[in-house]
């Protein structure tokens, strides 16, 4: 299984291997869950999230993103969990390597 921070900057898989970001990795890799929803990098929060497995982070991506819009631009329209799923596209895949970009 990945460590949590290649699982987290993973943007593909090339085979057996995950194909992760290497400076998103370095710049980003010990935030936690809120931190990067905070920063706006949503899809590695959802995959903290997803790691992590606690329903408790997912809510607060949810939080963080629907306040996030909501000050941008008024009254905008409320995301939930499963559109983020949707949107987002990740799932656990058991992967035992890497190759950093």
């Amino acid at each position: 299984m990945l460590s949590r921070e290649d699982f987290v900057f993973t943007i593909g898989y090339d085979g057996p291997a995950a194909v992760v970001d290497k400076q998103a990795k370095k710049k980003y890799g010990g935030f936690s869950t809120r931190e990067l929803a905070e920063k706006g990098l949503f899809r590695a929060a959802y995959s903290s999230a997803l790691f992590a497995g606690k329903q408790e982070e997912f809510n607060l991506i949810v939080d963080v993103y629907n306040v996030l819009v909501g000050q941008s631009s008024g009254e905008a329209p409320k995301v939930d969990l499963p559109a983020m799923e949707r949107l987002f596209g990740v799932t656990l895949v058991d992967v035992n390597r890497a190759v950093y970009l």
